[in-house]
């Protein structure tokens, strides 16, 4: 695949070989952003698990102290007065079987969805749509609640899901090219920290295989994983 000048001249500043401390990594994912727009930075982290067995599944939330750089568009499954209190938190969308179609029928103009537990009888048929968008409400993840306020304000203060995917990779975002080096770092402070403890007890080995910070069109830097993993949240 052919790489225009930009990205040419971004790659030449990393060294391939190399894993670079967290915090010259971030600094390198900020500099090394080609893209025109603000970019995302996002990191990349291969696990030492196998997700095809569940007692190995990864997941969970957190919420990075400088926010994503980005408006979450929430969609709320609710009822009654729970409707009025997502309404009044600031959720874009919120309804119950009206919704639910929509989304059969193609609808993906949001990026969270929560619901409260006595709507999961109406969720729970979204599963095969909303499964694999990593869009389904789970209690895990803080997505299920009655407690709606505190997860519409969470999730606007830049609360971030992530899980394994099938090849044992977790994909966050971690900002955006326009926060400070600070801020970035601070935010993948956060993220490694949640991830560590994360670790399932049947996980053996290498937990923290290799890390990748990039922004959006841009070339990756190498995290020396073993550092990251001593990273906690301030």
């Amino acid at each position: 695949m052919a790489r225009g000048k930009r990205y040419r001249e971004a790659a030449a500043k990393i060294d391939p070989d190399q894993e670079y401390a967290p915090q010259a990594a971030v600094a390198l994912a900020k500099e090394t952003s080609v893209a025109k727009f603000d970019s995302t930075i996002e990191a990349h982290i291969r696990l030492g698990v196998d997700p095809r067995h569940a007692e190995q599944m990864v997941r969970g939330t957190v919420v990075l102290p400088h926010g994503t750089g980005k408006k979450q568009r929430i969609l709320v499954f609710a009822q009654g007065e729970k409707m009025r209190e997502a309404t009044d938190a600031g959720a874009d969308f919120v309804g119950g079987e009206d919704l639910a179609k929509k989304i059969n029928d193609g609808w993906f103009d949001f990026d969270v969805a929560l619901a409260t537990p006595d709507m999961m009888g109406v969720v729970g048929r979204l599963g095969k749509v909303l499964g694999p968008r990593g869009l389904m409400p789970n209690p895990k993840s803080n997505t299920v609640t009655f407690d709606l306020a505190r997860a519409i304000r969470d999730v606007q203060a830049g609360r971030v899901e992530y899980r394994v995917d099938k090849t044992g990779v977790v994909h966050s975002i971690i900002g955006k090219a326009s926060f400070s080096e600070d801020q970035l770092f601070d935010n993948f402070s956060s993220l490694m920290e949640s991830v560590v403890k994360a670790k399932p007890a049947a996980a053996k080995g290498v937990y923290l295989k290799s890390i990748y910070l990039s922004g959006t069109m841009g070339p990756s830097t190498r995290v020396d994983a073993a550092a990251a993993g001593r990273l906690s949240s301030r």
